[in-house]
């Protein structure tokens, strides 16, 4: 795909369909039971009031660079809509046209994807600029479940392309409620060469063998639980597992195949 003349919208938008076929090709028959549903979808009316959770949450991202430590942030947590504002953990969205279960929405994500070289072990490398993710989603709330679909273009360095879909679902055992998910993270070449390659001039300065990261698809697991702490409290906690592709995890840099993130939160619920 050739981006460099295009504008943001039209470059979001390409990218979003790219993110539904990416979907459809992944999920064999989720095109067929999809659709159906989209075309028949009844969505409420957008309210000016703040329905759903706001507080305060730690969050822990294992890094995948060799000898750095992972990081444990404090920070606010939320997963709310107020009218056409939506914060979904780490997403903030703005919601436009009725799309199916949801709304079109313009998006942008908190990143974690950036590191510093400042350990011994990575003398002679550059830091990595922390990503700015933006671009347009969905996030559709079926009868059969939740389903996430995000483009980004980061709008910092890399300049690189993310697509994501994800699936998860809702059980409860007592009064606690669980939402396993299933997932699938697309990154282009430029996106990930600029996070984990390696160049010839860092090379001879920090001794790690020249790489080009291609580009990579992910498989993603994860689980949220909700627990009440009493009305209208609400502790929430969720861990995901991503499986790092090959062009990624094979780079002089990385010391991992997995990484984890997660975060536990304590929030009023609004309603």
């Amino acid at each position: 795909m050739q981006f460099r003349k295009a504008g943001p919208i039209l470059i979001c938008m390409t990218l979003i369909r790219y993110a539904m076929a990416f979907l459809f090709r992944s999920l064999p028959g989720a095109a067929g039971l999809l659709l159906p549903m989209l075309a028949a979808a009844q969505v409420a009316p957008l309210k000016y009031q703040l329905t759903g959770d706001l507080g305060l949450g730690v969050y822990g991202t294992q890094s995948v660079i060799r000898s750095k430590e992972s990081e444990t942030r404090l920070l606010p947590y939320g997963f709310f809509d107020y009218g056409r504002l939506a914060v979904r953990v780490d997403t903030l969205s703005l919601k436009t046209v009725q799309f199916g279960y949801g709304y079109l929405e313009l998006a942008g994500r908190v990143s974690q994807d950036g590191w510093r070289a400042d350990t011994a072990a990575l003398s002679g490398l550059k830091d990595r600029k922390t990503p700015i993710p933006l671009g347009i989603g969905t996030f559709q709330e079926t009868p059969y479940g939740a389903l996430f679909l995000n483009a980004f273009v980061d709008a910092n360095k890399s300049h690189g392309s993310l697509l994501e879909a994800t699936y998860a679902a809702e059980f409860k055992v007592g009064s606690w409620s669980f939402f396993p998910q299933l997932g699938l993270e697309y990154s282009n070449a430029k996106y990930n060469n600029y996070l984990y390659g390696v160049s010839a001039a860092e090379s001879a300065a920090s001794g790690f063998s020249v790489y080009n990261a291609g580009a990579s698809t992910s498989p993603v697991l994860g689980l949220g639980v909700d627990v009440p702490l009493g009305e209208p409290w609400t502790l929430t906690m969720q861990l995901r597992r991503k499986w790092l592709d090959s062009s990624v995890r094979n780079s002089p840099l990385l010391s991992r195949r997995t990484q984890d993130t997660g975060f536990i939160a304590v929030s009023y619920r609004f309603r």
